[in-house]
């Protein structure tokens, strides 16, 4: 008789710069606790894993220390535009939304092209009338605008400097086995307007196969989109025999040989979680069956 627990769901706050702001450090914690429960208490109530990951991922887009939904980065001409998808691991099933600045809460609109079938991607103006048409909840721009980002808009053009980190996402396998995907994001500081990443692209930063894994990824996307960094996941596994560890490793290895860097969390089959980064920070955290949240901040290694 297998000892693992019969559901289980991992998170993460994005890879990137290590912050040395106690207060934000606890933001993170608070906003990864919250996402646990929100889906780990959905899996504990007979919930699929997609109904997990996108609980999960809500609470994130709300916390506003991370870089999706509400307080995301802004772009070179100071707007939001925010990209976020969904998978599911029963047949593969994705939809997500990019360049969208009106709807409250992005992952929603990603869990809404999913289920209406259609479409996998829609972006900018054409997810939000669609956003808007499925009885979704709409904002003005400026409502995920935070002063201190625009502070951090002409902090980062003045240095020239390329800033990332803060996208979200979670990976769950409920009761019944199955799998499923979320992933979020603001994108990069003062990127130009129009870019997209690699978030809300099945096979680059979302992944779901009951067969073989969950993956969200996160980091600087135009590396990840070369790499074809959650699909190299998946078939190190299918193919080539991989641990999930290892593949997870491999495949990172494969966005730094490109110049990138980043990470990722993602689940086995079976459940097991795996947490992957080569920056100096990662915001993670896990729930097993009914065993306690376990948080990670700061360091390397698993959550504790």
């Amino acid at each position: 008789m297998s000892n693992r627990p019969p559901h289980s769901i991992a998170v993460h706050g994005g890879a990137g710069r290590a912050s040395a702001d106690p207060a934000h450090a606890q933001r993170a914690a608070e906003g990864l606790r919250a996402a646990l429960a929100a889906g780990g208490d959905l899996l504990a109530a007979g919930g699929s894993a997609l109904e997990a990951v996108v609980a999960a991922v809500r609470e994130l887009e709300r916390c506003e220390v991370f870089d999706a939904g509400r307080g995301s980065v802004l772009d070179s001409d100071g707007h939001v535009a925010l990209d976020a998808a969904v998978m599911e691991g029963a047949a593969r099933r994705a939809g997500g939304v990019v360049g969208v600045a009106r709807i409250a809460q992005p992952i929603d609109a990603a869990l809404a092209v999913l289920r209406e079938g259609r479409h996998v991607l829609l972006a900018g103006d054409g997810a939000e009338r669609f956003a808007r048409a499925a009885g979704l909840a709409m904002v003005e721009p400026d409502y995920h605008i935070l002063p201190e980002r625009r502070a951090q808009l002409a902090r980062v053009i003045g240095e020239r400097a390329r800033a990332g980190g803060g996208t979200v996402g979670a990976v769950a396998r409920d009761a019944a086995g199955h799998l499923a995907a979320a992933t979020s994001t603001g994108g990069l500081v003062a990127r130009h307007p129009g870019r997209v990443a690699d978030s809300a692209l099945p096979g680059s930063g979302i992944w779901a196969d009951d067969a073989t894994c969950a993956v969200s990824a996160t980091g600087v996307g135009e590396f990840f989109i070369r790499a074809g960094f959650a699909r190299d996941v998946d078939a190190r596994v299918r193919y080539a025999g991989r641990d999930l560890a290892t593949a997870c490793a491999e495949a990172l290895a494969g966005v730094a040989a490109l110049g990138g860097s980043g990470g990722c969390i993602a689940l086995a089959a079976q459940g097991d979680a795996v947490f992957h980064f080569d920056t100096p920070e990662m915001p993670r955290g896990v729930r097993a069956g009914g065993e306690a949240p376990r948080i990670a901040i700061h360091g390397r290694g698993d959550p504790a």
